[in-house]
């Protein structure tokens, strides 16, 4: 399937702007993680942008642009997860563990996962990929969404997106 057909789809497949994964030299040395941004449509939305207290997401030119990140600023507080309205952002922390990443993700749902439990971690489409350990959540803006740390395989973090607690 072409790329433009999976993405009108609303299923994102494939790097784009807006849609990039940090450099792999970054990602797997960078202590607490750093944000990955799955937002590729040109949308009046930046909340990743002024929620961002480092300035890693960098100012918008023009409110509709698709955000870009500098991931030397990054530090990986998830505050652009939580105030995402899209659920658009994740944090993925690489250095967790030895073939163990953790992922910081947005949850709004109930019930909510308790800490240590297992929960079943999804994809995309809602298919499950793998299981994960929920090692913390966090509610940094106290605004309902809350931002669960999920420990996974790492090779699994380009495929999880949400969880599915039982």
């Amino acid at each position: 399937m072409k790329a433009s057909a999976t993405f009108e789809s609303g299923v994102l497949t494939d790097e784009r702007p807006g849609a990039v994964k940090p450099p792999r030299d970054l990602w797997e040395k960078h202590k607490g993680g750093l944000v990955l941004v799955e937002c590729p449509q040109r949308i009046p939305c930046n909340p990743c942008n002024t929620s961002c207290p480092t300035g890693a997401i960098v100012p918008f030119e023009d409110i509709n642009n698709v955000p870009t990140i500098n991931y030397e600023k990054c530090t990986g507080c998830a505050m652009c997860v939580a105030k995402c309205p899209g659920l658009a952002c994740f944090v993925v922390d690489l250095t967790w563990g030895e073939e163990i990443a953790l992922l910081k993700l947005p949850y709004e749902m109930l019930p909510l996962p308790q800490k240590g439990s297992t929960v079943k971690c999804l994809g995309r489409t809602g298919e499950i990929v793998c299981e994960g350990k929920v090692e913390n959540i966090l509610e940094p803006l106290k605004d309902r969404t809350k931002v669960v740390h999920v420990a996974i395989p790492s090779d699994k973090v380009g495929d999880v997106r949400a969880i599915e607690v039982a």
